[in-house]
């Protein structure tokens, strides 16, 4: 995980920021939801990422930026404030109840933990705040699914899957010298989601070997770590192919295995966000089994987030219950052509 770069960007929702957000005309309900009412003057947006340091969330961070630059008009200027939460589930709260009190118009958050879903929708609610999660759907009191901007996580795996069969069926390996590793945090429904998909498809497209699940943290360093073990306590396995819930998933599964010293000839790694993947695709990149990966532009999800929180807050547009971002497998062949950028 890279260092945190997340600039301080947008207003501070200090005490003239609370003037500026206090303009709402915006009415509530009993329940304290916002209803219609728009807002004429200034908006300031909540931003609030698990993980903030990852690449991905500094790329949505910077498209969430982008968007409200973009959606500024000289009558009423739209301010994003961005908070990295880590992987504190007690910050993400305290944090939404703060941006509440300050009086923020809109809140977009990436929960640590889903099981935060309920208290943090209902405090945007009773301060009617218009909230939408973002990346990992949550729900608040009643089971409801609060609006979601993101990915469709089947979708995702199924291609990521999709991708990994067809790399796997000219090597003719055989499924008794074969494992498929799964790498994932497996209590999150995003990463249940693709890694279901990356399942079926590979099955599916007609690949084989055995089935071996590693739980994780979501992190290179955890992904490695916990791989390690498994690598050396699987010594009849020569060929391994690797899948997850993202890049840095796949990426710490690939030092584990070139640290075990297996050929990256044996490795077949399609990673999910390509961020990271990319890396090995350079000019001078010793092979590591880093094949292809589905590449998600966080810039999408993050300027996606803003906009449906702008036209709630501005004309009282209904939040969508999902908007969904696209998708692409991108490899050293064509990575080039998208629109990545590797860093």
């Amino acid at each position: 995980m890279r260092p945190s770069r997340i600039p301080a960007i947008g207003c501070a929702l200090g005490a003239s920021a609370l003037l500026i957000a206090g303009c709402s005309s915006g009415q509530q309900t009993s329940s304290g939801a916002q209803t219609a009412g728009p807002v004429s003057g200034n908006i300031t947006i909540a931003y609030l990422q698990k993980q903030g340091d990852q690449q991905y969330f500094i790329d949505e961070a910077a498209g969430a930026v982008a968007a409200a630059k973009e959606l500024s008009t000289p009558q009423s200027t739209v301010n994003v404030k961005v908070v990295n939460l880590g992987q504190d589930a007690n910050k993400a709260v305290t944090e939404t109840d703060s941006a509440v009190a300050q009086k923020v118009n809109g809140i977009a958050i990436v929960v640590p933990d889903q099981k935060i879903g309920p208290q943090v929708a209902n405090a945007a609610s009773t301060g009617g705040v218009p909230l939408v999660s973002s990346d990992d759907s949550i729900k608040d009191g009643s089971g409801t699914d609060v609006p979601f901007v993101g990915f469709d996580g089947y979708d995702m795996g199924s291609k990521v899957g999709t991708a990994a069969a067809k790399l796997a069926a000219p090597k003719g390996w055989t499924a008794a010298d074969t494992a498929v590793l799964y790498s994932s945090k497996q209590d999150l429904t995003v990463c249940q989601d693709r890694v279901r998909g990356e399942k079926e498809q590979y099955t599916k497209g007609g690949g084989v070997g055995k089935v071996i699940d590693v739980g994780t943290d979501n992190s290179v360093n955890g992904a490695q770590s916990t791989a390690s073990g498994i690598i050396t306590g699987n010594p009849g396995v020569k060929n391994w192919v690797v899948m997850g819930c993202n890049d840095e998933n796949v990426s710490g599964v690939l030092q584990a295995l070139s640290n075990a010293k297996v050929p990256a000839s044996n490795v077949i790694g399609v990673g999910l966000g390509a961020y990271i993947a990319c890396k090995s695709w350079q000019p001078g990149s010793a092979p590591d089994g880093f094949m292809s990966a589905l590449y998600i532009d966080g810039h999408d999800v993050g300027g996606d987030a803003v906009r449906t929180l702008v036209a709630k807050i501005r004309n009282g547009t209904p939040l969508p219950p999902k908007t969904i971002a696209k998708t692409q497998i991108v490899d050293a062949a064509n990575a080039a052509s998208s629109s990545l950028k590797c860093t």
